[in-house]
């Protein structure tokens, strides 16, 4: 039996009552006291794709045949179904721009719903379309199935829409479904999903397109005992909840559609009754850009729900690449994600990842070839704060993704940058992929940066330790040195454009947790990797970090429990005990908080609904340790699992990794207090505009400006 799986037991509770509703055709909404309409598939002001999901209530007493609805000034009854004491019906053919929606009904009041369509290539919000755009679907190959899906239809990367069948198989593997198929195959395996109802293995997965990606979403369906599913007609091992698979990676990600999505496939989701949907522009090392993928996510759902209807809620699910766009679309972008479980977690690329990874660029720099005094390996290690001095040279790597020459394959030679040869070439780093975001430099063209060093005292903790000499913190210090606009190493701080920094906590490119994050379960699963000998990027800080901008933005991280274990199962498996644990967790935690219609507060719904059986902790050789993860060294937890440092914070930043640009002040005589007076003068000109001040806000540190904010 799994220990980690605290909802069965309401499951097997519930389970009988709940495979009846199941077998019903949907769940209506309540009868109304008026006429009302509403969007099921998204947000009235951004439908894609010219239709839309409809539902109207209706009051009682009112014949549900004497109910019209029109489209502009076209009647678009025939459309809907009727369900209870609503009309549901998927309403084609809005023209782009506005578009008005009204219900009537003798002796009613007419509900009125101003629609606003955009094309299904979008965009929507995020801005003017990247170009070049290189369509991969001829290298996009259907999962289980084989194949690829071919040239695409035209330059928007649009294919041809498609519905296959797989099956699970006895022997615990997928196969393809016969073709014509009019029994089970013999090897054709069993499941129970969450609700304990038990059928046939059989996932219908179907292949589209939105927004010059790839769309795919699968679930439960029998094919030999069930019509196709309709959005009135819901397949009976469908559970009624949805995950929304994030893929990993960033460098590379841009210029091009793709050609995987976050993956459709997991036979443990799959099995437990979830849809699964994803896109080829929510996997970060094809689209590293946030704005893109919360575009993309809207839009898959929209699909989903327009095809099989509405979730009862729709869950976040990635690590990595797969975090970033799980934190960032559910905080600038609520609504699209009901709740997210994250795993190898960072709270955003631009900053929580570029900021550590750049620093670990210069001062691994610094130490192969600029430093002009001996350094041990350990005392560079402590510097970086890593937990293995593997770790600092690995993350200089890493950090090529701000150079705009590098991770450009995609784009053909005679169009990339150079900054001789091709000047107004194609960049391909993080800063000119967001440019929507950041604005152009008018005096290059190239994206606006916020990206700065200017006053960080790398290694001041260590310094202050004693583990190295004033003599070896001056040299680093003057000699480490910064970016210039290519990421070239040069020896001046790199300085941050002003109006980039403003964006970026305005537009919640750095993501504030003070957006939709606020109002939402969020688990955050690690499996600790800060000790492979190679150097992991996916260090365990990132998870504080996230937590401390909750608690900074909302005055508490109570929506935020993180689940710990070893590297057993990789970064991310659902064949971990503990994830599968987070799953049915989060399941029953949403489930519970759709059920409290009491006037309390947000956050007082989210600390009663959370299950009593999800406990934050660690899976120790022991068994499940339940106890706070919070750095405190005498905990079992962190002696299992250190959770070690970053540059930025060794330099005297916070853990939330928030401050861009730090303020200055004049460093204090009485803080140096081995200083010669010779050293003393020489970090004054180190800095001579003063050191960071940490106790204070950053420059242009500020709140979001807003959510759904549109970049057009």
């Amino acid at each position: 039996m799994n220990r980690f799986r605290p909802g069965h037991r309401l499951a097997r509770v519930l389970a009988c009552l709940l495979a009846v509703v199941l077998l019903m055709p949907v769940i209506p909404a309540s009868a109304s006291d008026e006429l009302r309409l509403e969007i099921l598939s998204g947000r009235p002001d951004t439908v894609t794709g010219g239709d839309a999901l409809v539902r109207v209530a209706v009051p009682a007493g009112v014949p549900l045949d004497r109910v019209r609805v029109m489209l502009n000034s076209g009647d678009v009854t025939s459309a809907f179904t009727a369900l209870g004491r609503t009309l549901t019906g998927l309403v084609g053919s809005m023209r782009l721009g506005a578009n008005t929606l009204r219900a009537s009904a003798p002796g009613e009041r007419e509900a009125r719903l101003e629609v606003r369509n955009y094309p299904r290539q979008g965009p929507v919000f995020s801005g003017p379309h990247q170009q070049p755009f290189i369509c991969e679907t001829a290298k996009f190959t259907i999962p289980v199935i084989g194949g690829t899906l071919g040239d695409p239809l035209d330059a928007n990367c649009t294919v041809a829409p498609r519905v296959d069948y797989v099956y699970w198989t006895t022997a615990g593997q997928w196969a393809a479904w016969p073709a014509g198929a009019t029994a089970y195959p013999a090897d054709l395996a069993r499941t129970t999903n969450s609700l304990g109802m038990k059928v046939p293995f059989v996932v219908r997965m179907e292949t589209g397109s939105a927004n010059r990606a790839v769309v795919q979403t699968s679930m439960l369906h029998d094919p030999l005992s069930e019509p196709a599913p309709t959005p009135v007609r819901r397949s009976a091992g469908w559970n009624r909840r949805a995950v929304f698979t994030l893929g990993g990676g960033c460098a590379g990600g841009w210029y091009r559609s793709g050609s995987t999505t976050g993956g459709v496939t997991d036979a443990f989701l799959l099995g437990r009754g979830y849809a699964l949907m994803s896109s080829s522009l929510n996997v970060f090392g094809q689209n590293c850009n946030d704005l893109t993928a919360a575009e993309s996510a809207m839009m898959t759902k929209e699909l989903f729900v327009e095809h099989y209807g509405q979730p009862l809620h729709t869950v976040g699910f990635g690590c990595s690449g797969g975090s970033y766009q799980a934190h960032q679309i559910t905080d600038n972008y609520p609504g699209i994600f009901d709740g997210i479980i994250v795993g190898c977690s960072f709270p955003d690329v631009g900053f929580g990842t570029v900021t550590f990874i750049s620093d670990a660029w210069l001062l691994d720099s610094y130490f192969t070839s600029r430093a002009s005094v001996p350094w041990t390996q350990e005392q560079k290690r402590q510097v970086s704060g890593f937990a293995t001095y593997a770790t600092l040279p690995s993350m200089a790597v890493s950090a090529g993704r701000i150079d705009p020459r590098r991770n450009c394959d995609i784009i053909p030679i005679a169009q990339r940058y150079d900054p001789v040869k091709n000047p107004r070439g194609v960049r391909c780093d993080v800063y000119d992929h967001t440019i929507n975001a950041y604005g152009a430099d008018p005096a290059t063209g190239f994206a606006r940066r916020p990206l700065d060093n200017v006053g960080v005292q790398y290694g001041l903790g260590v310094l202050r330790s004693g583990k190295i000499t004033p003599d070896q913190f001056l040299d680093l210090n003057e000699r480490v040195g910064g970016f210039d606009a290519d990421a070239n190493l040069v020896p001046a701080r790199t300085v941050a454009d002003p109006q980039a920094l403003r964006a970026a906590y305005r537009t919640g490119r750095l993501t504030s947790g003070g957006g939709g994050l606020a109002d939402v379960p969020i688990i955050d699963y690690r499996a600790y990797y800060d000790d492979q000998s190679y150097g992991d990027i996916h260090v365990r800080y990132h998870t504080f970090s996230m937590r401390a901008r909750l608690e900074k933005a909302n005055g508490t991280s109570a929506n935020h429990v993180s689940l710990l274990e070893d590297a057993q199962y990789g970064l991310f498996s659902t064949a971990s005990p503990l994830l599968q644990h987070a799953i049915d967790s989060l399941d029953e935690w949403l489930t519970d908080l759709a059920a409290d219609n009491s006037s309390r507060p947000r956050i007082d719904k989210l600390v009663a609904a959370r299950p009593s059986a999800l406990k934050e902790g660690c899976r120790a050789p022991e068994g499940f340790v339940a106890q706070p993860l919070d750095r405190n060294p005498s905990s079992r937890c962190e002696q299992l699992f250190p959770s070690a440092s970053f540059p930025r914070e060794i330099a005297g930043a916070g853990v939330a990794a928030d401050v861009v640009k730090c303020r200055l002040h004049a460093p204090l005589r009485s803080d140096y207090t081995d200083f010669t007076d010779v050293q003393w003068s020489r970090l004054l000109s180190i800095f001579p505009t003063g050191v960071c001040d940490y106790s204070k806000p950053g420059i242009a540190q500020q709140p979001l400006a807003g959510t759904w904010l549109h970049f057009n």
